[in-house]
């Protein structure tokens, strides 16, 4: 049991990077006003949190004007839907280690 809690991703401990990857799982993109709106976020908060998620090769960031307005999008990458689901695995795994 102590193995499988080790090997926990520790970027999702953070329940803001867990959610944040999770809607990027299930939506192919999203942009940064959907994200915040979602999660009740403030911008500096949701801009950190993603920068930590884009640093490590989980999320990408297109940043582009729409209409003269600057627009910025994330999706998740391969890697970071590979850890995700690695992380989930992990803690269904110890939840049924534990039950």
């Amino acid at each position: 049991m102590k193995d499988l809690f080790e090997r926990f991703d520790k970027l999702f401990e953070s329940r803001i990077r867990l959610a944040v990857m999770s809607l990027l799982v299930l939506n192919d993109e999203l942009d940064f006003a959907s994200l915040k709106e979602q999660l009740h976020l403030s911008d500096g908060n949701l801009a950190s949190h993603v920068a930590t998620l884009e640093r490590s090769g989980y999320v990408r960031v297109r940043k582009e004007f729409v209409k003269r307005t600057p627009r910025t999008t994330y999706s998740a990458t391969r890697t970071g839907r590979k850890a995700f689901a690695d992380h989930l695995d992990l803690l269904e795994r110890f939840v049924k280690q534990n039950a």
